[in-house]
């Protein structure tokens, strides 16, 4: 099973990434978890990433579908894989398709998440990554950048079928059923 998990940041793509990684026993791929590692190890892509970050900006398309493209090349995802944090840009998708017809990895399910602007905004504020853009002004610019540059992801996977929106308020666990449900049918 392909899946990609979508939505703004704060929506809880990355914790319910995980838990469909335990229940399905594929991998979850997290661009923002290789870029923050490369932050960390202060690699001259982590350099550059943070600088972009910082100013709550998207990481270039181009150096984001490299090391999409590279790392799906592991046998590891030949069973499937969760995507969280990518396509965040329509160019970003098309490049995606290729890719995914290339590797034979269809997309099964494009998960999108559906949170209130302000349950977002106080979700980031209180998770405690301690990330420089976890202002409200920098998280209301993710925003921004997320509605012009990332939404429009969505109708792009509208038109091939596999968009399921699933109600992102509730409880972990609830949500996560609400995904397992979608997923499955």
């Amino acid at each position: 099973m392909n899946i990609i998990l979508f939505g703004p940041p704060g929506a809880g793509k990355g914790t319910q990434a995980k838990l469909l990684q335990d229940k399905y026993a594929i991998p979850h791929l997290s661009t923002g978890d290789i870029f923050r590692t490369a932050i960390k190890n202060q690699t001259p892509l982590g350099v550059k990433v943070k600088a972009i970050l910082d100013n709550g900006k998207l990481v270039p398309d181009e150096t984001v579908v490299d090391l999409v493209a590279d790392e799906l090349k592991d046998e590891k995802y030949d069973n499937g894989f969760i995507l969280d944090g990518f396509p965040r840009t329509v160019p970003q998708a098309e490049a995606f398709d290729t890719i995914a017809k290339d590797q034979n990895k269809a997309i099964d399910a494009f998960v999108v998440l559906t949170v209130p602007e302000e349950e977002l905004i106080s979700r980031i504020l209180s998770r405690g990554q301690g990330r420089a853009d976890d202002t409200e002004e920098k998280i209301k610019t993710r925003l921004e950048v997320y509605h012009t540059e990332t939404e429009p992801v969505k109708n792009h996977y509208d038109a091939k079928g596999v968009v399921k929106e699933i109600n992102g308020i509730g409880t972990i666990d609830e949500i996560f059923e609400r995904i397992t449900s979608s997923v499955e049918k």
